[in-house]
């Protein structure tokens, strides 16, 4: 649903319909965010850059400071077995795994492993890829949330 990896930074559940897109949150990790929470965290960024400063301390913030703070940013969370359309997938994507620029994926849990990345997409032609190897920016459409695999049991976490 949401790697271990953005479990310190807001979440929500997805919704039917939704527009998303591939982000790059503060622990480094990409998963999806809203482009609407992704414009109101960049504004009000802006909107706090403009109070009375000299030009050497705006500098010094704008040098220190990431663009966009993660409690700015929900990471929305998908379950496995949703269907998305993925948009825009570059051409080295397309190359690798065989695919066009716009695909019908299943949102999948590509490994039970605990502390590993295990979110990824797997494409109709049987091909699977971990989000964290998408590009950042990806358009990702969610069609479906209904369970698509239909002998899909949750992944137990493997005692390390």
């Amino acid at each position: 649903m949401c790697d271990y990896s953005l479990h310190a930074i807001p979440n929500r559940l997805s919704v039917e319909g939704e527009q998303l897109v591939t982000h790059r949150f503060p622990t480094f990790s990409i998963g999806l965010a809203s482009p609407a929470d992704l414009e109101k965290a960049v504004s009000a960024h802006r909107e706090s850059q403009k109070e009375e400063r000299s030009w050497w301390m705006r500098f010094k913030i704008w040098f220190s400071q990431a663009p966009v703070r993660s409690e700015e940013v929900p990471a929305v969370c998908i379950p496995p077995g949703a269907r998305l359309l993925l948009r825009d997938i570059p051409e080295e994507t397309r190359q690798e795994f065989a695919v066009g620029p716009v695909e019908e994926v299943t949102f999948t849990e590509l490994t039970p492993n605990a502390y590993r990345y295990r979110d990824g997409v797997r494409f109709d032609n049987g091909r699977e890829v971990l989000l964290q190897h998408l590009r950042e920016g990806l358009s990702v459409d969610v069609l479906s949330l209904a369970l698509a695999e239909p002998d899909y049991e949750p992944l137990r976490e493997q005692e390390v």
